[in-house]
This record gives C-alpha cells, structure tokens and sequence, in this order.
C-alpha cells in the first residue's frame, strides 16, 4: 500500500467541483490507481499517517473551501439543527442546474417530470459506479453515450474505481461532467436485499406526497357565459402525485391531474395515472403494471416518453435507450397502459413482451357505411369544451408486441415487433400533403437497432418499417478525437409514407417521417476555462409539408462558446440560424416557396455575488426573414436574482425581464425557474415586461412548501391571448402553490 496526498490548488480542475469536493483531499490508494493517476495533479509524497487520517476525516465530513474551513466547521457545530435543511438547498440546486442546461434540447411543452424523479431518486441513492449498468447510466441525462462507452472501456482494462476522482482520467469526462456526475454517483457496496422484508417495506420505505395548485388570476373568454363552445369546468389546475420508492427494487406511484377549464365535480380529476414496478428478482429483471413506457434504438420504432433532439451538446443527437420504465409523468398521449416484463432469457440476451390498452382522444365522424372513422389523434389532453369532451376516449387503442436484445461490454443488437389495433378506422385527410398518412384500422411495425463501440469511436443507427409503408433509417457515429475534441455525424432518411405511432427519432420536423438529413457536430474543450460546441444540420423533405405545397429544404447551423475564469463567474456566447421554405404569403395564382430564415444571437452572463446571492443576465436578439417581406428584429433581456443562503429556511429567486418583437414569427423562448417537479419555458412575444417570483420554505425537514408568481404587462394591446383564452386588459398573471410531504 502506498500514500497518495492529492493537493488541489487554487488553478487546479477540480476547484470548479461542488463544494464538497474542493479544498486539500487525501487518499490512501492501492497501487493500481497510482500508476493510472494523472501526474499533473497528483503528488506522491511522505506523509505521516496521524495527517492522512485527519485529512482523510476532514474531507468526509465537513466542508473545505478556499481557506474557510475553521470558520465553517465552527458554524456547523453552532447551527447543526440546520445542516439537514442547509444539504436540501444544496442538492436541489445541483439538479436544477443540470436541468436548465438540459431545457435547449427539450420541446417547449415538454413536462420534465421524468428527469426530475431520476435525479432525486440517485442523489438519495447513489449510483454505484463499480456495479453500474449501460442502462443506468443512460438515465443521467447529461452523459452521452460516448461518455459511458469510454467509462466501461475504462473499467474493463483497468478494474474497478478506487475513488471517484478517478473519473477525470477517462477520456471525455471533462470537469463540467464530473462536477454534474458527483451528486449521483458513489463506490458503496452494498446489497439491495439486504433488509428486505415486510415490516421494512412499511417503515424503511420512502413516501414522497406532492400536491400542485395554480390559477390564472385573470378571467379569461372561455368561463365567461358564452353561446356554445366554452370551458365547462373551474379555472384552477389541480395535480396530486404519490411516489412509494423501496431502495431500487420496489416502486408504486399514482398521478390525479386536472387542468384549468376542467370539471371538478362529480369525477374531480380528469387524468389518472398509476404504476406498481418490481425490478432485479433474478432473471425477471423488470415488471411494471399499469401505466409504462419504453424507449429502445434510436427512437425510430418504439419510443415513448421523454425524448431529447439537437442542442448545444452535440453528443444529444444519439439517443440512449432507457428501455421499460413506469410512468410518473402528467402527458396524457405519450405512455402504455397495460403490463411489460424484461426478462433475462440468458447471459447477454435479454426479451421485453408488453401489451398496453388504451382510449385515446379522437375527432370521429360517420363515413359512407355508416362507420366511425377519424384521421388524427388528439394528444393534447384537454378536455375544457364540450367538443373536446365529446372526443374524450373515443378511440380505443390495443398494442402488444416484444423487444429481445443482446449486450455486451462493447456491442448491443436489437429487434422490435409489435402491433398496433384501433376500434375505428383511420381515412385521408383532403389535403395534398396528407396523401401517404396512415389508414386502416391496425399496423405492425417491426425494427432493428445496434450500437457498437470501437476504440475512442461509438457507431450507432436504427433501421425500422410500418407493414405496408415505407422504410426509414438513421446511423451515426460518435468519435473522441482527442481528449478535448469529440465529433458526432449523424444521417436519416425516413420515407413519405413510414408509419408509427410511437416514433420520436432525431428529425426536423415533429415527426420522423418524410426527410432526409445530414447532422455533423463537434464539442472542444480545450482547457477547464473554455467549452466550444458546432453543429449544422442539412435536411431535405421529399413529399409536400403543412403550408409548403413542394418539396423543400433547409439547413441549421448552431455555434457556441463558454468562458470560465473560474468557479463563480461564465459568460455564454451563441449564434442560431435556421433557413427552411415555406408557401409565399403573396397573393399569386399559383403558391410558390419563400426561403423563411430565423436567427437568434445569445450573450449570457452567470456570476455568483457570494454564498448567499447569484446573479444571471441575458441578452438575446430574434430576427426573422420570410421572402422579399421586411426583416423582422426583435430582442429580449432579463436580470435573474437567486438568493439561497446556506442554512436559511426560505430561499427564492425573481426574474426583471423586458421584451419587444414585432410578431408571433420573432417570437423568443426561454427557460424559467419554477416549482419542483414544475417546468417553464416562458415565450417573449409582442411588446411588454415579465416578472416572476419563486420562493420555498422549509417547515421542517421533510415538509416543503413553494409559491410562485408571474405576471406579463404587454404594451399597446386591449387584450392578451385567443380565442378562448383571451383576457380584456393588457396583463395576465399566474400564482402557484405546492406542498410537497416526504415521510
């Protein structure tokens, strides 16, 4: 055995961990990791064992930073009531932060529920990175599946971790990954079923019970007392979700959701939702009962829930497969009902059967036979009015089928089939480019997906098809160039007439169907201080779009750079450009396509004032271009204000935002912080102010109560929104409660 003394000076990479990472940290480590250790941070050095022993006691239990560690240890011992309260803000912020930076790859409605549970659920119980699995690590969201290639690679050559600073040595871990990883991550070794039994199910079990009020304190069209189409219920959304979590191997859950314009009497809940999930019980490796979802491939045959697309970090554009999950999330569309099993046939091979049944929202009508038929689906979820009462259920939905998959440490091939039964049937829509959309009552779809690593490369693609319809692939192939340097290169093509119900591959347009495209990215990081990232899609839509009567094309481009002096202070520079074509808005005999060009400019400032206080700031500008028409520019900034004192029972945040564009067209979104379990992703549009407020109070340990308010003032208008939600005056505002009760 020998004595490593890890001393982390002021430039070193680690000073931009969590704070319980930084300051002098001492180990003693076996000799394999010492000849793995990077000789630029490490010291080999004579060290008595009456110092490593109070280095090493020191580092477990108090917190050491940049020479304040007599004073902190001496406010711990005087405020040690507090410390548990003071750990809650703490890691809450370490998810939030995670979060927003993961927002720019995420639809504008996206409910970020499931990201949430998965980084709450590890940061109470680590992930073991000595007895981690692929899957595993590709719920954290923020690794890439290069990443976790490079990280198995690792452990394979050279056995497992002796300390999770380790971490830095494997290529393409770079300090903000480690520092996001950290959380969630632990070397514990211990046995899932250890103490399982019933009296441990009902008192070591963790309940976590969260009940969600909001209200938009305007009245809005829709519950005034209008002739026909109007909102039928109360103006209040309502949501209460319970979570049962037993250490990894039991979990139950069940979600009651109304939104606003919702009846809430009679049925109070228009949304019910459930799951009882068994995992690790042998070869039966997952069982879920209810309400479940799964995502395997590349998303092109069978993917349902939560789905990320093209975004600054360029590694995003491959996805990682989750496989069976149940479903905690409020979306009413994107989820199975039913029962799904994975079940280990044998080493390395592994099958998941499913069946799901399910009543979807539909718009129906009689056709020539007297039948009811529909052409869409309806995935909204919102049933206000009495038309989208009427549609409520009116298609049922039967799906089973089956997944087998084989894994090993380098490669992974799968083959899907399953098949999908409606009670109505499907018919064309009149217009010209809903010619190739699904008809017919059933459709079987079947799918094949790999990924394979080889060295510092991790190819990956999807092949699937709709019997009856067209074909549609994707391949792609992520590369570590160098330690600093990675690049991604993706391309797809998916045919006019591909069918699925279930498809959420990387595309440009919602769905994956009717382009062809070529996607190359790149990531540097040349040093702790600067992160680049590069990205340009060039795609192409072979049949007819919505308001674009000929094939067309386009292209997107991205360009990023962040500067970190250091662990308190970034600036955030980007560039956007989008070109697509789109129907002229001329009047003319005949259509013909504008080039319809959108660009966006981004300067972000993040500093932390102290402790207690951290500050955002942002500028961006929108400019949109249709034809021969006028440039269209508009610009939003904001001031952020987050104070979150380390041992203080109320914490908040507050947003000073000012935003003039000219139209819809210029409009400008950006992320907004909000309740737990909450997601906002506010959109600037027209002439005004925005203001928001955050606050949460922690009662006592396990009790959290959080309030929230919003407001726009628009400038020059007599009223703010449409149809239904319109509101007289030029303000619309918004107040939030929640309780959330962990016991």
């Amino acid at each position: 055995m020998k004595i490593l003394c890890v001393v982390l000076p002021f430039s070193s990479p680690y000073f931009s961990f969590p704070k319980k990472y930084f300051g002098i940290v001492s180990r003693a480590l076996p000799d394999n990791l010492l000849r793995r250790a990077n000789p630029s941070i490490r010291m080999l050095v004579s060290c008595r064992n009456l110092i490593i022993s109070w280095f090493t006691a020191l580092y477990h239990k108090f917190l050491i930073i940049n020479g304040y560690a007599f004073r902190i240890l001496t406010v711990a011992l005087v405020l040690a009531g507090f410390m548990a309260n003071a750990q809650t803000n703490t890691q809450e912020t370490d998810i939030w932060d995670i979060l927003e930076s993961m927002a720019e790859n995420l639809p504008d409605d996206y409910d970020m529920t499931e990201l949430v549970d998965v980084l709450e659920r590890y940061r109470k119980h680590p992930i073991n990175l000595n007895k981690t699995s692929v899957e595993e690590l590709n719920s954290l969201v923020f690794l890439s599946p290069l990443q976790i290639a490079n990280f198995f690679t690792h452990i394979k050559e050279n056995g497992p971790l002796a300390d999770v600073l380790e971490l830095q040595s494997i290529p393409g871990f770079d300090i903000k990954t480690i520092q996001n990883l950290l959380p969630f991550v632990a070397l514990t070794d211990r046995s899932d079923y250890q103490q399982i039994n019933f009296k441990n199910l009902i008192h070591v079990g963790e309940n976590d019970l969260m009940i969600r009020l909001a209200q938009t304190l305007q009245k809005q069209k829709g519950f005034t007392d209008l002739p026909g189409n109007r909102y039928l219920g109360s103006p209040e959304k309502f949501q209460m979700r319970y979570r049962y979590q037993y250490s990894s191997i039991l979990s139950a859950a069940f979600t009651l959701d109304k939104d606003a314009g919702e009846k809430f009497i009679g049925r109070p809940f228009d949304f019910y939702s459930g799951n009882i999930a068994l995992f690790k019980l042998g070869r039966l490796k997952k069982l879920v009962i209810g309400d479940y979802t799964q995502q395997f491939g590349q998303g092109l045959t069978l993917w349902s829930g939560f789905s990320f697309g093209k975004g600054p970090d360029v590694t995003s554009v491959a996805k990682k497969d989750l496989g069976l999950r149940p479903y905690n999330s409020t979306n009413e569309y994107s989820f199975f009902r039913g029962a799904a099993a994975t079940i280990n046939l044998f080493k390395n091979v592994d099958i998941t059967p499913f069946v799901s049944f399910r009543k979807l929202d539909a718009s129906q009508k009689l056709d020539a036979d007297g039948n009811l038929v529909q052409s869409t689906i309806n995935q909204t979820g919102l049933h206000r009015t009495p038309t989208e009462l009427k549609n409520k259920g009116a298609l049922a939905q039967t799906v089973f089928g089956t997944t087998v998959q084989y894994s090993n440490d380098d490669l992974a091939i799968g083959a899907i089939a399953y098949h999908t039964n409606f009670k109505s049937r499907f018919i064309t829509q009149t217009a010209a480019y809903d010619r190739y959309s699904f008809t017919g009552k059933s459709l079987t779809n079947l799918g094949l997906f790999y990924n394979y690593t080889y060295k510092n490369m991790y190819l990956y693609g999807e092949g699937a098809k709709g019997l009856g319809g067209g074909f549609a692939y994707i391949n792609g192939v992520l590369v570590s160039l160098s330690s600093a340097v990675s690049a991604a290169l993706t391309y797809r093509n998916y045919a006019k007439d591909y069918h699925s119900f279930f498809n959420q591959a990387v595309s440009e347009s919602s769905e994956a169907v009717n382009e062809r495209g070529l996607y190359a990215g790149l990531n540097v990081n040349p040093n702790k201080h600067w992160s680049f990232s590069f990205y340009s899609d060039l795609f192409r839509f072979p049949w007819l779009k919505y308001r674009v009567d000929e094939p067309s094309k386009g292209y997107e481009v991205l360009a990023q750079a962040i500067y970190m002096p250091n662990k308190n202070f970034k600036v955030l520079v980007r560039y956007k450009s989008e070109k697509k074509q789109q129907n002229t808005d001329m009047d003319v005999p005949e259509n013909f396509l504008d080039d319809v060009k959108r660009e966006g400019y981004r300067a972000e400032t993040n500093w932390q004032l102290n402790k207690n206080w951290h500050f955002q700031n942002r500028l961006e500008v929108s400019q949109y271009k249709k034809g021969s028409a006028k440039r269209e520019f508009g610009y939003l900034v904001y001031q952020d204000i987050d104070y979150s004192p380390m041992f203080a029972k109320l914490s908040g945040n507050v947003r000073f935002a000012y935003f003039n564009t000219p139209s819809y067209n210029s409009r400008i979104y950006a992320y907004e912080d909000d309740v737990l379990y909450s997601f906002a992703f506010g959109m600037y549009n027209g002439k005004g102010f925005r203001t928001y407020l955050n606050m949460r109070y922690n009662i006592f340990k396990k009790f959290n109560v959080w309030l929230r308010y919003g407001m726009f003032i628009y400038q020059d208008v007599k009223t703010v929104g449409t149809y239904l939600d319109e509101i007289k005056g030029n303000k619309k505002s918004e107040v939030k409660i929640q309780i959330r009760y962990q016991f």
